[in-house]
């Protein structure tokens, strides 16, 4: 089922009242930003979401396998599962921001797929004994505590009996993440732009993945972050997408490019590793991301979803035609207050357009 979700970032509120104005306007599905020094906490806000509203699904947008430990993860997405009655998901990635604010670049492979799949046991109400499930810092063991029984793995006991199982939505970009998230996770998130021949790569990666590992295509859905700048004037709308692009363009080179690429492409992807402005990450204002340099408007205008409304729809929809079935847009909620009506043409016209 095709479903349209509209990004989070540090300045979605905990107001019941936009809540339910987000919901009202057509939205599947609302993300929330993960990042604990650029933004409020999202499983908060979720609650309020969840008590707020009666449909829209709400997930992390995204965490990260470090700055929580898992089960607790775990058992903050059940809560919200539970709290909205089975609207919840769980949105995890590699780490950026939020690992960037306390020093640390983002985790290693093996230790995220380490993550997924203890999220995915604990998830589902099963137990990781603790000489698997690891550390936790630098606490001593619980052998060391004088007990006359002591528990032997991580559980959620607490979980309802019944509950649906809060479905992983992996962050993918590069080649080794789509491999290894596809054949495991229920959803899988691309972040490659909205450039079809990148997004028909990342499909063909994570489906042959999948017959790799005997399994069929109906079990997972795949989707697709994408900056979506939607204004009657093309111009305007390209100005905005020449400072919204960045922060999710730079997840396709932060640690070597990924993907089909041209000369072009490469130009301005090597821009945005050596020149993002870090510390303006979140900020929704910002018009200068890349110190020393600025992104081409034709790299931007293949990146982005930039245009009129049926510009925007057009766009959407060859990605939608490859097979995607969820888009996570990034862009209403974060254009300039100067717009007016224009800040919700997408919501009138492009999103039902599109769920047509």
């Amino acid at each position: 089922m095709r479903e349209i979700w509209r990004a989070g970032g540090s300045n979605t509120t905990a107001s019941a009242a936009e809540a339910r104005a987000v919901e009202a306007e057509g939205w599947d599905g609302q993300m929330f930003m993960d990042s604990q020094c650029l933004s409020a906490d999202p499983y908060a806000l979720m609650a309020v979401w969840a008590s707020a509203t009666e449909r829209i699904k709400l997930s992390t947008g995204v965490t990260n396998p470090l700055t929580r430990d898992l089960a607790v993860t775990a058992g903050a997405a059940a809560t919200i599962q539970a709290i909205s009655q089975g609207r919840a998901v769980l949105g995890i990635g590699r780490g950026d921001s939020a690992l960037a604010w306390l020093g640390h670049a983002p985790v290693g492979l093996k230790r995220f797929e380490q993550a997924i799949g203890h999220l995915q046991v604990l998830l589902s109400g099963g137990e990781i004994a603790f000489e698997a499930y690891g550390s936790a810092g630098d606490a001593a063991s619980i052998h060391s505590l004088a007990l006359g029984a002591r528990p032997t793995g991580v559980r959620l006991k607490w979980l309802p009996e019944g509950q649906g199982k809060v479905p992983l939505d992996v962050a993918a970009t590069g080649p080794k993440v789509i491999a290894m998230a596809s054949p495991v996770a229920e959803r899988v998130t691309f972040s490659v732009g909205a450039d079809p021949d990148r997004m028909a790569w990342a499909l063909d990666l994570a489906r042959g993945a999948r017959r790799v590992a005997g399994l069929d295509q109906s079990g997972v859905s795949y989707g697709a972050q994408v900056v979506v700048v939607c204004h009657p004037d093309e111009a305007t709308a390209l100005e905005v997408a020449m400072h919204m692009a960045p922060p999710l363009a730079r997840f396709q080179t932060m640690q070597g490019q990924v993907g089909p690429t041209d000369a072009t492409t490469t130009q301005n992807l090597d821009r945005i590793r050596d020149g993002y402005d870090m510390t303006e990450h979140g900020n929704v204002a910002s018009k200068q991301r890349i110190k020393g340099g600025t992104l081409d408007a034709e790299f931007v205008k293949r990146f982005a979803v930039v245009g009129t409304p049926d510009q925007c729809h057009t766009r959407l929809q060859e990605l939608l035609a490859l097979g995607i079935e969820r888009l996570v847009v990034v862009g209403p909620g974060f254009y300039p207050a100067d717009w007016g009506e224009a800040a919700g043409l997408f919501a009138r016209e492009v999103l039902p357009a599109l769920k047509t």
